[in-house]
């Protein structure tokens, strides 16, 4: 720096020159602080003392991709907002969850198409199930249920998985021609399958009658609206060939149930307790016989 100029120790201009000729000074540091430093190593800068800090701090701004990645993060949350709130809303058009219910049963084998309409099944089991309970046998043709008319298969189905467990409704079936009424309550999985597992570990064992379960056939009665199973093998030498039951009878009642398909025939035979006798109730020809049947045991 020239010898032959000089400094205001408080303004920081070159005495003699006006603020057009300023020259911004800036004080060194340390090692700089010594006798060659300008203004002296406890000289501050006009322009620190104005900003109150260090000359050339600038703050940082952030760049397009840095708004970029905040916009993209804003409209995600916002989305998850909105899809939290909206979601659960039922009717009135706006969107819909769908819930998954536990399945009710009804206690059937399965349901199918009735001739003429409504919904049939084969049997029912096991025992204690809610259509055992509600006196519904193999053949009974469900026309309502629940106060909803039931024509398909698919409708009961639909129905029924629509009804709460436990819930009470008021069943209109059809027997022989006959239109009757019962009361049923679907029971969930686990109370079905306890059912299940307590009839197939009952300690007394299961009925055997002595006929071929696999040929027998569903027939009307004639002169009526009935239905029967007429049995078309009898084994030798077992409980329905002692007790004089014949192959081509037609069973009607099995201990005071009424017989209409193959199925039920089936499981009321499993049913009945081992060594007791049933009444079963058979038409040979023209004829209606009760002929009874001290049963066997398959186990």
């Amino acid at each position: 720096m020239p010898g032959g100029l000089r400094f205001c120790r408080n303004c920081g201009f070159r005495l003699g020159e006006g603020t057009a000729e300023y020259t911004e000074t800036v004080r060194f540091q340390d090692g700089m602080g010594g006798a060659n430093a300008p203004f002296g190593a406890n000289y501050a800068a006009p322009l620190a003392q104005a900003t109150g800090g260090a000359v050339g701090k600038r703050r940082k701004r952030m760049g397009g991709v840095s708004w970029m990645f905040i916009g993209l993060l804003v409209f995600f949350l916002a989305a998850a907002a909105f899809t939290a709130i909206v979601t659960p809303r039922r009717g009135a058009g706006g969107p819909t969850v769908s819930i998954e219910r536990p399945r009710p049963f009804f206690g059937v084998d399965s349901f199918e198409d009735a001739e003429g309409g409504g919904a049939t099944f084969d049997n029912v089991e096991p025992p204690g199930s809610p259509a055992d309970k509600a006196g519904l046998v193999g053949g009974d043709v469900i026309t309502s249920f629940d106060g909803h008319p039931v024509t398909s298969e698919d409708e009961m189905t639909e129905l029924l998985g629509n009804t709460p467990i436990g819930k009470t409704v008021d069943v209109i079936y059809v027997r022989d021609g006959e239109t009757k009424t019962t009361k049923l309550s679907p029971i969930d999985r686990p109370e079905y399958q306890r059912l299940e597992r307590e009839f197939s570990k009952r300690p007394e064992g299961f009925g055997r009658f002595g006929f071929d379960d696999d040929n027998t056939e569903r027939v009307p009665i004639p002169g009526t609206k009935m239905f029967g199973v007429r049995l078309n093998e009898i084994e030798p030498s077992l409980p329905a060939d002692m007790a004089g039951i014949k192959v081509g009878d037609i069973v009607t009642e099995f201990d005071g149930i009424p017989i209409r398909t193959p199925g039920e025939m089936a499981s009321r035979v499993r049913r009945a307790i081992p060594y007791s006798t049933i009444k079963i109730v058979v038409l040979r020809g023209t004829e209606q016989l009760e002929i009874p049947v001290k049963m066997g045991k398959t186990r």
